[in-house]
């Protein structure tokens, strides 16, 4: 009987999900349906009156909120534009070392805003035109500005990072120490794979130096001191006060937040519009992360309930000695999963299912977390539904089909190089968060 309804509620899940429900919802019908059908209405009614306020009322989730208004404060005072116009003098319009800072400073921006969208959409805007001047083919300049969106994921203050630890029940600040030296690896790797496609198609780049360009404007440098400032002392607040004991995550986010408002204020940019913008889009994405959280708390309850990694567990008995085997079909199966699906909501729904598994293989959860967020980060860059490819063409005019053409080539190298160096040297995630205080 359990395997019916098993069957029964993941038929119901994949309909949802193809007739475009929102992930929170599904989740949330999806879990509700399937403990009525194995409990009943009481198991139901007490998971109900309680589930949704325990599930939101967690104080590691009030990391999310100071984070997300943080972004907001640095996307609104334009520090995008500041940031990439001082990269492009310092690499002097030259077209590899302009790629490569591309990245790095998408790097940059998801360490002190944690927004991939955003950040996908301001590269899109303002770095794509500059890349296809210094003769960059209109797909692999739009990848590049994917690519530095999509290491916010990875890169903390991560809210992907925050939900793990929420469903793992991990200390975020150590997650957010762990993901450091992988986040810098994923960014080399981007970096070497855009030198070989510079290498590989040099005889078709053409060099456009007759454009007028972008930043030939005289922005003061005053301008640029204050931006440079701030944006390290936001990174220095997040990152040491975390790793040296003197701030919880919650705090950290609360610190980078003023200091961003405090550059948008020394930069002249706060205003009615200013403030309005900015708590609005914070309450709007905070609100959606909530709802998430509440349906992938009630799926995660039905989950439990059916038994499903109990029986995931049997199925892999016969290679349950080979810990790396069953590592890397778990990878496979997040790349695929990464690909199809929204990337908070993979997370939310198959951590509580996978936990058991990892304890019977002995896997560190840290280190889990951390190879998962990899992956996710290279998931949006993946057909069809690789969020970042989607903001950086619909922002560009670049038609979408072309972008996953590189943006794939560059998912699949990146996962296969990156999982194998995490898989092979676990001390890449777990030296750092060692040495904390």
């Amino acid at each position: 009987m359990e395997n019916i309804i098993i069957l029964i509620c993941f038929i119901l899940f994949i309909y949802l999900l193809l007739v475009g429900h929102y992930i929170s919802s599904l989740m949330f019908v999806v879990g509700i349906i399937g403990i009525y059908l194995l409990g009943g209405m009481d198991l139901l009614k007490g998971f109900i009156q309680n589930e949704p306020f325990n599930s939101v009322s967690v104080y590691s989730l009030t990391t999310i909120p100071m984070y997300i208004l943080m972004a907001q404060f640095i996307i609104q005072a334009g520090i995008i534009k500041d940031l990439y116009g001082l990269l492009f003098r310092i690499s002097r319009g030259k077209s590899g070392p302009l790629g490569i800072m591309t990245i790095f400073l998408g790097g940059l921006l998801g360490g002190v805003s944690g927004s991939g969208t955003a950040t996908s959409a301001a590269l899109a805007q303002i770095a794509v035109p500059e890349l296809r001047k210094r003769g960059y083919s209109p797909e692999l300049a739009g990848t590049i500005a994917a690519c530095a969106g999509s290491l916010s994921a990875i890169i903390p203050p991560s809210v992907i990072l925050i939900l793990y630890g929420v469903v793992a029940q991990i200390s975020i600040g150590k997650l957010f120490t762990a993901a450091l030296i992988p986040g810098i690896l994923l960014m080399l790797i981007f970096s070497v794979i855009t030198l070989v496609y510079l290498r590989v198609y040099k005889k078709e780049m053409k060099l456009n130096n007759s454009t007028q360009e972008q930043f030939e404007e005289n922005v003061p440098v005053s301008r640029y001191i204050i931006v440079t400032i701030l944006g390290v002392s936001i990174a220095v607040a997040i990152f040491g006060g975390i790793y040296l004991g003197i701030f919880s995550p919650t705090e950290a986010g609360a610190v980078g937040a003023s200091i961003a408002f405090i550059m948008a204020l020394l930069l002249k940019k706060v205003n009615w519009s200013f403030m309005q913008s900015s708590l609005v889009e914070t309450v709007k994405i905070t609100v959606m992360a909530m709802f998430i959280v509440v349906g992938a708390s009630l799926f995660g309850r039905f989950v439990s309930l059916s038994l499903v990694p109990r029986k995931i567990i049997d199925l892999l008995q016969p290679i349950i000695d080979q810990p790396v085997l069953i590592l890397i079909l778990i990878m496979v199966f997040y790349f695929f999963l990464f690909m199809f699906m929204e990337s908070v909501a993979v997370i939310l729904m198959t951590v509580p299912i996978l936990t058991p598994i990892l304890d019977v293989i002995n896997t560190d959860p840290l280190w889990f977390g951390i190879t998962l967020t990899i992956v996710c980060t290279i998931g949006m860059l993946t057909p069809p539904v690789g969020l970042s490819v989607y903001v950086v063409g619909s922002v560009s005019g670049i038609p979408i089909e072309r972008l996953f053409r590189v943006s794939t080539v560059f998912a699949v190298i990146s996962t296969i190089i990156i999982v194998a160096l995490l898989i092979l040297f676990p001390q890449i995630v777990t030296w750092l968060p060692s040495q904390m205080h």
